[in-house]
Parts: structure tokens; C-alpha cells; sequence
């Protein structure tokens, strides 16, 4: 069996708009050559796909089904076309993105919206390490670009532009010692900490250590939960507590030191000797103009 991709057109061409004649005018042919083009194809696929006996001609059952097949053919050849259209403009086929949770999720999902429809052959890969373990992997080349939390000293091989400040907030449960009282530094020493894990230690990894008590979570969604259950207190990013803030199930307690949230900052890294592509360079350009 042997068919080819003209031959899926015009079937498909045919099938849409109703008649022979149609599919005709859509596709620039004389109709002669159309209903030749889907003759030999039925006989290619040993089938008829089209019942002639009335005034126009009517999809068979298997017409319908191989009609369903054809489509997606087609549609796979435009996507294949495009990817080869990207590479010969220097799109890279595929892109890897790391961002720490500090990073707003509806922000992130407005940008990838663009760029999934500025770039719709690029395949993506998002990761969600945490603190220094984003720019270790920009470091070591597994990834394009990285968003996460500043570090105090950052690899000179890599580049960096800031995106702003993510105001962090201390929670516990509604139950816990914590929440009915002015809570002073002191206080939350005598207490279980929850606190976000690195696969790497560093100073990164402590700089928001108070209690001895730790409990190390390798995600702020998972300590929201923790903490819920009145499993410790901790520092978590206002947006991931914003939920549990509003039901009741976190208490942000009065801070006898501090009447203000505690601001992390955030900044975009790449690094300085790998060049990036098209895709990679635009979503570079989009994050430092939305700071």
C-alpha cells in the first residue's frame, strides 16, 4: 500500500467541503483530477471512502474513520514543517527553563502563554529546583535560563538581572503556641521551624534559620501543608500562603520585631558562555522588561 501526502489532501479537501466539485475550487484543481486523485486512493487503501450513488457524494463508515486519521497526518506534517522552518531561522528545537517557587505561578503561566504562541515548535522543559540548586544548574549547562532567589556571592561566570521582591511571611496554624500571641525573636526559637532544602549545603540554605528544631522540606507548597497541620512554623512566600491566609487554615501572628513582610529577591541568571537561541533570548528579553 502506497498513498501520498497530496492524495490526503484532497480526500480530506473533499470530505470537507461536500463534494468534489467543492474541493475543486478549494484546492486549485479541476475537478477531473480530484475525483481521480481519490479513485486510485481508494484503491490504494482497498477501500471506498465515499458512497456516489446520490447527488453529492457521502463519507462510508470507513471513510469516517480513515477521515479522522487523515487529519491528524496532515496536521503532523505542518508541525514537522514548522520545526524545520524554526531550525533553519536558529529557534532551538527545545528549551530548559528552571524556576525557584518563589516566582509568582500566574506570572509564569501568563509569560509561557506568549511564548508557547510566539514559539509553538520549541519544546519545553520546566524544572522547580530551589535557592542555589537553580544556578548550579545553570552552572553546569542543564539548563537555558534560571529564575530564583539572589544569592549573597554568585558564580562570575554567570550573568544576572533583577526581578523584583517576593515579601515572605511568617505562618503557623491557627492552634499552634504561636498564633494568639506578639511574638518575639526569642519566641519562635522555642519552636519547630519548617524550612525549604537545597540538595547542596551553603549559607543560602540557612540565612532564615532561627530555631534549632528544623524540619527541611524541598518545597514551599509542601510546608504549607506541614504547617497546617501544626507541624512547625516557617517562612513562606506570600503567594503560596495567600490561600491558607484567607481560609483560616494559616495565621500570619503579629511580629513583636517586625510589622513588615519580609522581602526575598528575585533575579533571572543565565550563563555568560552559553549562547542562547531565538526562543531562550526572547523569553531572557520578556522577564526584564515586565521588572
Amino acid at each position: 500500500m502506497s498513498f501520498t501526502l497530496d492524495q490526503l489532501k484532497v480526500f480530506v479537501a473533499a470530505a470537507e467541503a461536500g463534494s468534489f466539485s467543492a474541493a475543486a475550487r478549494r484546492l486549485g484543481k479541476a475537478q477531473s483530477v480530484v475525483s481521480a486523485s481519490i479513485g486510485s486512493f481508494e484503491i490504494d487503501l482497498g477501500n471506498q471512502l465515499f458512497d456516489r450513488s446520490g447527488r453529492f457524494p457521502q463519507l462510508t463508515p470507513a471513510g469516517e474513520r480513515l477521515l479522522l486519521e487523515a487529519r491528524v497526518i496532515l496536521e503532523r506534517c505542518e508541525h514537522f514543517k514548522g520545526i524545520a522552518i524554526s531550525l533553519g531561522e536558529g529557534v532551538e528545537s527545545r528549551l530548559v527553563l528552571a524556576v525557584d517557587e518563589l516566582f509568582s505561578s500566574a506570572r509564569l503561566g501568563a509569560l509561557l502563554d506568549e511564548f508557547s504562541r510566539t514559539f509553538p515548535q520549541v519544546e519545553l522543559e520546566l524544572l522547580f529546583p530551589l535557592l542555589e540548586d537553580v544556578s548550579n544548574m545553570v552552572l553546569e549547562k542543564r539548563v537555558d535560563l534560571g529564575i530564583m532567589w539572589r544569592q549573597e556571592i554568585l558564580p562570575t561566570e554567570l550573568g544576572f538581572h533583577a526581578l523584583g521582591w517576593v515579601p515572605m511571611k511568617v505562618v503557623c496554624a491557627a492552634q499552634h503556641p504561636l498564633a494568639d500571641q506578639l511574638v518575639g525573636w526569642e519566641d519562635l526559637k522555642r519552636y519547630r521551624q519548617l524550612m525549604v532544602a537545597t540538595r547542596h549545603d551553603s549559607e543560602e540554605k540557612v540565612r532564615l534559620r532561627v530555631a534549632s528544631d528544623v524540619w527541611w522540606v524541598e518545597s514551599h507548597w509542601v510546608i504549607v501543608e506541614l504547617v497546617q497541620r501544626n507541624l512547625g512554623w516557617a517562612f513562606v512566600p506570600a503567594p503560596i500562603a495567600e490561600e491558607g491566609l484567607r481560609s483560616g487554615r494559616l495565621i500570619s501572628p503579629r511580629l513583636e520585631f517586625d510589622d513588615q513582610d519580609w522581602p526575598v529577591a528575585l533575579e533571572l541568571v543565565w550563563h555568560k558562555q552559553r549562547p542562547l537561541g531565538k526562543a531562550a533570548a526572547w523569553l531572557r528579553q520578556r522577564l526584564m522588561q515586565q521588572t
